[in-house]
């Protein structure tokens, strides 16, 4: 009588914990793809304010023709990898923000362009969505490895493998430029 008691007592305690750690993992994956949308997000809000940047360049800067063309590129490649992985993803958007600063150094240049109330107004709306963007590779990281750890942790690591929750992909910096620091030059 009393050992019928016991078994149905572990089932229960053994389903308990496997909803609960199934649940969390779930939990975790939806919280790294929210911090992946973000990311779009503020992706997207960049492809908007390039073609206007370039266009108010377009006027002051008609020898630079090869950079303006580079950023368009750029942009349009990273716009049609928005299926690609986060590794690939993160190539593609090292790219366009290496584009985006051969064009900030150009502009240096021109006087008359940096003076320009709406170039401006458009510099400081894309140094803005740059540093949302970076917030978002951020707590996109820390979804990421949040959910590994849960992936790979014991107890939930067993309760991962039985209903194959893969590990996250980490947003990573492939461009060695974009891992230098930026010169800054006032001459």
């Amino acid at each position: 009588m009393v050992a019928p008691i016991i078994i149905g007592i572990v089932v229960v305690v053994l389903v308990i914990f496997l909803i609960a750690n199934y649940n969390a993992l779930v939990r975790l994956r939806n919280q790294v793809k929210n911090a992946w949308a973000q990311i779009d997000v503020q992706l997207k809000r960049r492809y908007d304010l390039i073609p206007n940047l370039v266009e108010t360049a377009k006027g002051y800067m008609k020898h630079e023709r090869e950079t303006l063309e580079a950023v368009t590129k750029a942009r349009n490649i990273a716009q049609q990898a928005t299926s690609a992985g986060a590794g690939e993803r993160a190539k593609v958007e090292g790219e366009l923000s290496s584009a985006l600063s051969r064009l900030m150094v150009v502009v240096e240049r021109y006087p008359d362009l940096k003076a320009n109330q709406n170039f401006l107004a458009l510099q400081e709306e894309l140094t803005s969505t740059e540093n949302k963007i970076s917030f978002s590779r951020q707590y996109y990281n820390d979804s990421v490895l949040r959910y590994n750890n849960k992936t790979h942790m014991f107890p939930s690591n067993i309760v991962a493998s039985m209903f194959k929750f893969k590990e996250g992909e980490f947003f990573e910096v492939t461009l060695a430029a974009e891992r230098e620091a930026p010169k800054v030059s006032f001459s």
